[in-house]
């Protein structure tokens, strides 16, 4: 095969604009970002876990994105404060909650808000009380193994049959 230095140009030159077009696109996504929260109020919601939850991320109210997730960090206990920025448009009742989702088995994340039946309205600012954690996959997974594990294990000891030594015994 012979080497062609104007093909090796045009690659690396493609390459290039490839490059610079994926920094674009991932810049104008954060300006997005930064152009949704303006017109937003900020309210405050604690969770013990926030897995896969990042700043930008949605925030829904019966499907319809309402806001985006702001900043997070740790407070004194080591718990997960995370910032949401819900457009000015939607107002909250003060005992509303808020839940963390996974869009799809291991899909990314997203902020769900619950309405509350109060009259007062969040204001910015003000904290959810009521908030459910991000579930990670692998322990659901890992808990509904072992509560089956357990099942099977209570079944053999109540009809003293233990189907695993039978079927290595038939295999023998």
């Amino acid at each position: 095969m012979k080497h062609n230095p104007t093909r090796d140009i045009w690659v690396g030159a493609s390459a290039v604009v490839a490059l610079a077009g994926l920094f674009a696109f991932s810049y104008a996504g954060k300006q997005m970002s930064a152009e949704a929260s303006v017109g937003a109020y900020p309210v405050v919601a604690t969770f013990n876990r926030v897995d896969g939850l990042f700043e930008g991320d949605a925030v829904q109210l019966s499907g319809i994105r309402v806001g985006t997730v702001g900043a997070q960090h740790l407070d004194d206990n080591f718990r997960a404060v995370v910032t949401l920025n819900i457009n000015s448009s939607t107002s909250l009742p003060v005992d509303s909650a808020v839940a963390i989702h996974t869009d799809g088995l291991f899909g990314s994340k997203s902020v769900v808000l619950e309405p509350g039946v109060e009259d007062k309205m969040l204001k910015a600012g003000d904290t959810i009380q009521y908030t459910q954690g991000a579930v990670v996959v692998g322990e659901l997974l890992n808990l509904i193994i072992e509560e089956g594990r357990a099942r099977r294990a209570k079944t053999n000891d109540a009809t003293g049959n233990d189907t695993t030594n039978q079927t290595q015994e038939g295999n023998n």
